[in-house]
């Protein structure tokens, strides 16, 4: 039997399918070959086509994946599309793989180095996007419905029969609010039952074949990258940990809005008082445990299936406890309360008409106003905290503390006055303090960046670390706030839902919700003024290429200066992309950040804008339009991920962002949607060694492979080869093509493809000669393939092959910028060449590849 050689190609985001991966071309009417699945199933699998044979010396197959993020039209589509809403915990989730100086061995992570001490506060920054997720349902079911919708006018206005709620013993005392509890613990309950059943991914673990005797044992590589870690890909017992603990948390956040209220407005005594208060210091364990349990070891480190633990059943009990003592305060008679409880809620009436007194008071629920408010602010602080941690370690603490530890204080000072201290000046309001608060925190992010000793250089131009090391702020930071953009659009709907015909507005959201539609209305208008940008270093660019594609001295029909303004779009395209995107994003996020302070202090404030007369009735009219505009932005996300996985224009633009999120395993926030490199890694791993290991005889044998990875398909053939022994490692070459390793992965993820962590990966790669087993193809039209110059082969594909048709053909040569690398004429020569390197009958490698 001749000496073979396997191709073996993984697709990238556009989920291309494996008849288009093999390069088969049937003619309409025609039965030409045809792929057939080899190995896998219907959602992954291995695809050869029907004319391979069994002595062919280049045997082609394609890896298909693409049904874990996409696939057919079916209500799995729909299931797929609701994930996209859980975006805020995928960027948050992102965040924690951002963090430069990430130990190649996890082990050796301490909780006072720098990577450790910002792992604690990404983990710590996702408990409290559940928190923001369970107050803003609880605002709706508690505030909204159980407390400020009193009478059967407003009640009416919802789906189902609810208008129990208003009349007889439901209506009396706090009873409403446990009803409206459960409306946040039932979302929870759903969004754990969803990702429970999804935790099988991270149980997916390679097979190890049988070694032959000849082959030598199990190297044991010393870690020199956080991919070669065994457990990376398996995490099971960590997710399972982690989910105890964030729906815990979330269902302690949610009891603690309407027992908060009971407090402030119904001080408990007697039988009420031995409720209430061991209800509290259950759920106080419970947020304190949870603070810092996400620090330790035990759920830092993934170990695949492994028991919740003690400290999970402790959490669970604690819970349990909490919440059967909340039910049993809220269902309880009222007591001897200082003010009587109706002082406190709107009078019944007002939606037939306003007139009484108080009907258009904002009688919201006491504390939830405050409660929203400072989590938020908070949130903030914490985000500041990370990106200054993450840019230069710990010595960038004492700023963000600081202004954590004086806006409190600061408040109190003029809420109430602190011993010992003047009286705050009247008309000082809150804001004038949270807003320089936050400044001082701020100043963290603008210390020098502290470099790892040893640092090398970057690969070449633009593949720098990102936004200076603030990665891992500005990426959770965007999740954050299309968090905050979620919950407040939410809340604006309820209560225009609540209020509709009703003339002024009975029911009322929080003070933040206003805000949070304004900076959103003013942040879409920076969005706006960031794509003119992006508009004109377009412009600038294309004009630049086309002038090198028509420089003086070259003669050029009308038709050949008509494809060089195409060619110089997609060149533009590629060089706006690989040398301006980054900034561009760094330079909308501090528009962002600086919206995201101003509203902060604003809601801290607790103040409502004026009546809508004058000037401010443009303020008005902006805020509702952005509030609004919330309200539909998770059917727009929602129906813009189904068109991710249906159409796939949207996929390839769209689809990047949804893909590089989702690559990664779900380290930081349990409740995100499942990685599917969860799968795809270990699968590939697994079918790779198997090939390599068959028997000498075996017809199946193959002498070498060429791993072959297109965009996305790139990212994962470099995980797996990370994974792969290095007896495997030695008879395989790598082809990437479309690959984004050095200008989005590298300076995003500095700690698993930056410039020392991808010469690790040539490392791996290298062959007895000295030479790198590793060719990448790139072209100058391509906007996400770019040189990856780590030390293997950078091979540009020209594109397009020439202006003109030429012979023999009537129609331009097309231009293929991100596709059809395999079809070039450069691709299919280094293949050639590689193919003759890896079978045995050739001596040694070919000099000078690599």
């Amino acid at each position: 039997m001749g000496e073979r050689v396997l191709e073996l190609r993984v697709h990238g985001v556009s989920n291309t399918p494996p008849d288009q991966l093999l390069g088969l071309r049937p003619e309409p009417g025609a039965n030409g070959p045809h792929p057939t699945l080899v190995a896998g199933g219907t959602v992954t699998g291995f695809y050869r086509s029907t004319a391979a044979g069994p002595d062919d010396p280049i045997t082609v197959e394609a890896y298909s994946w693409g049904q874990l993020t996409s696939g057919a039209r079916t209500a799995r589509d729909v299931e797929r599309a609701l994930w996209t809403l859980l975006l805020p915990f995928t960027l948050a989730n992102v965040a924690l793989h951002a963090r430069p100086e990430i130990p190649a061995d996890p082990d050796t992570e301490r909780w006072t180095s720098r990577s450790g001490i910002t792992a604690w506060l990404i983990r710590l920054f996702c408990l409290s996007l559940t928190a923001t997720l369970s107050i803003a349902l609880t605002g709706v079911g508690v505030d909204l419905i159980a407390w400020q919708c009193v009478d059967q006018d407003c009640l009416r206005r919802l789906p189902g029969p609810w208008e129990f709620l208003g009349q007889g013993w439901w209506r009396a005392d706090f009873h409403p609010l446990a009803v409206g509890l459960l409306l946040p613990l039932t979302v929870l309950a759903a969004l754990g039952a969803l990702a429970w059943r999804t935790y099988q991914y991270e149980a997916e673990m390679p097979a190890a074949p049988p070694p032959r005797p000849s082959d030598p044992g199990p190297e044991a590589d010393p870690l020199a990258n956080p991919l070669q870690d065994r457990t990376f890909w398996a995490g099971e017992g960590q997710l399972r940990r982690a989910g105890v603990l964030h729906l815990c948390t979330g269902a302690a956040v949610a009891a603690s809005v309407p027992v908060a209220a009971v407090l402030l407005t119904d001080p408990p005594r007697g039988v009420r008082a031995a409720v209430a208060w061991p209800t509290v210091a259950a759920l106080a364990a419970v947020l304190g445990t949870a603070v810092v349990a996400v620090s330790r070891p035990w759920l830092t480190r993934r170990r695949g299936r492994t028991p919740l633990g003690r400290w999970s059943v402790a959490v669970g009990v604690l819970t349990g406890l909490g919440l059967i003592g909340t039910f049993a305060l809220l269902l309880l008679p009222d007591g001897p309360a200082g003010r009587p409880l109706p002082e406190f809620r709107p009078p019944a009436g007002c939606f037939r008409a306003p007139a009484p007194p108080g009907c258009l008071t904002d009688r919201s629920l006491p504390g939830y106003d405050t409660a929203v408010a400072w989590l938020a602010t908070y949130q903030a602080l914490l985000l500041i905290t990370i990106g200054a941690v993450a840019r230069s370690g710990r010595r960038a603490l004492p700023a963000p503390v600081a202004g954590a530890a004086l806006l409190p204080l600061g408040v109190a000072w003029i809420e109430g006055g602190l011993p010992g201290v003047p009286a705050a000046p009247p008309g000082l309001d809150t804001w004038m303090l949270a807003v320089p608060a936050i400044a001082v925190a701020a100043t963290g992010l603008l210390l020098p960046r502290t470099r790892p000793d040893g640092e090398r250089q970057p690969l070449g131009a633009h593949t720098d670390l990102a936004w200076g090391g603030r990665g891992p702020a500005l990426i959770a930071g965007a999740g954050w706030m299309m968090a905050l953009a979620y919950c407040a659009g939410l809340l604006h709907w309820v209560a225009e839902r609540l209020n509709a015909d009703a003339g002024p507005e009975r029911v009322r959201p929080p003070p933040a919700v206003f805000w949070a539609g304004l900076a959103f209305a003013v942040a879409l208008v920076a969005l706006a003024g960031t794509a003119i940008r992006a508009g004109l270093l377009f412009a600038a660019l294309r004009r630049r290429e086309y002038a090198e594609l028509t420089r003086p001295g070259t003669v050029h029909s009308a038709h050949d200066r008509r494809r060089c303004r195409d060619v110089s779009g997609y060149r533009a395209l590629h060089r706006l992309v690989g040398e301006h995107a980054v900034r561009l994003v760094g330079w909308y996020a501090t528009v962002a950040a600086g919206l995201a302070t101003l509203c902060c202090a604003a809601a801290l404030s607790r103040s409502r804008p004026g009546s809508a007369v004058g000037r401010q009735a443009v303020v008005h009219t902006v805020a509702d339009v952005g509030g609004m505009m919330l309200g539909w932005l998770p059917v727009v996300v929602a129906a813009l991920g189904l068109l991710v996985y249906r159409n796939d224009t949207v996929r390839r633009s769209v689809g990047v962002v949804w893909d590089v999120g989702t690559f990664w395993p779900r380290a930081a926030h349990p409740l995100a949607p499942p990685s599917y490199a969860e799968r795809a890694v270990p699968e590939l791993q697994t079918r790779v060694a198997g090939i390599l290991a068959l028997a000498e005889h075996d017809p199946r044998r193959m002498d070498g492979v060429i791993l072959s990875g297109h965009s996305q398909g790139t990212v994962i053939c470099a995980a797996m080869l990370f994974q792969l022994p290095a007896r495997w490692r030695r008879r395989i070459w790598f082809f990437s093509y479309g690959c984004q390793l050095t200008r989005l992965y590298g300076r995003v993820f500095p700690a698993y493809f930056g410039p020392d962590r991808l010469r690790v990966l040539a490392g791996t790669l290298t062959r007895p000669d000295g030479g790198v087993a590793w060719t990448n193809f790139w072209r100058a039209t391509d906007p996400l393939g770019w040189p990856v110059t780590a030390g293997g082969r950078d091979l540009p594909v020209v594109d397009p092959v020439a202006l003109h048709p030429s012979g023999g053909e009537v129609a331009d040569p097309p231009i293929r910028n991100h596709s059809g690398y395999p079809e070039a004429v450069e691709f299919q020569r280094e293949r050639a060449v590689v193919a003759r390197l890896l079978r045995r009958t050739v001596p040694s490698p070919r000099q000078g590849v690599g």
